[in-house]
């Protein structure tokens, strides 16, 4: 029987990872959900992907470049780089995290689900990474590279509260406290 040519399947495999990851977690991750989720053969998972860790590479690569990313939130905010612009870089930054937080809340936990799954998965760490400089990066040219760097770990700080804690996201507090980091 000829082999069926079919470009799009491996997309199909990351989407259906991402989605299988909303809804159950890492935990609920195999090659065969994948499978199913994404109708395909179970085959065809492993294929294109020979273990799970690359599978979540590539998810995890794909929401980093989604534009709910929060590093694309940010990029789409230039004033937030601009050594120029005549803003408020703690409240900037406080409301646009806020608008983050609440929009898609499941958008929001699976980019965190899968940032800290780099935690017991090596493999994924450098695309872990990747976030954090890109918001970094986009900061420093603000600020400088150390308080950049000390601006993304407040912001990482407080989405994992808002996300661990199920709380209301506070943007006063943390406008405060990234006034308090930009000195």
């Amino acid at each position: 029987m000829p082999r069926r040519h079919d470009p799009e399947r491996r997309q199909r495999i990351i989407d259906a990872a991402i989605r299988v990851v909303g809804r159950q977690g890492i935990a609920g991750l195999s090659h065969r959900t994948v499978a199913a989720e994404a109708d395909v053969p179970l085959g065809s998972t492993t294929y294109h992907f020979a273990t799970l860790d690359e599978l979540l590479v590539a998810a995890l690569r794909q929401a980093n470049e989604a534009n709910e990313g929060f590093a694309k939130v940010v990029a789409a905010h230039p004033e937030l780089a601009d050594p120029e612009a005549d803003v408020d870089l703690a409240g900037e930054l406080a409301r646009v995290l806020g608008e983050w937080l609440g929009g898609d809340r499941t958008g929001v936990e699976l980019e965190y689900e899968l940032y800290l799954a780099a935690l017991r998965r090596p493999a994924l760490r450098p695309v872990a990474a990747e976030w954090a400089e890109g918001v970094g990066a986009l900061l420093a040219a603000r600020t400088d590279a150390v308080t950049a760097r000390a601006l993304v770990a407040v912001l990482d700080g407080i989405c994992l509260q808002v996300l661990l804690t199920d709380s209301v996201y506070d943007e006063g507090y943390a406008r405060e406290v990234l006034a308090r980091v930009l000195g």
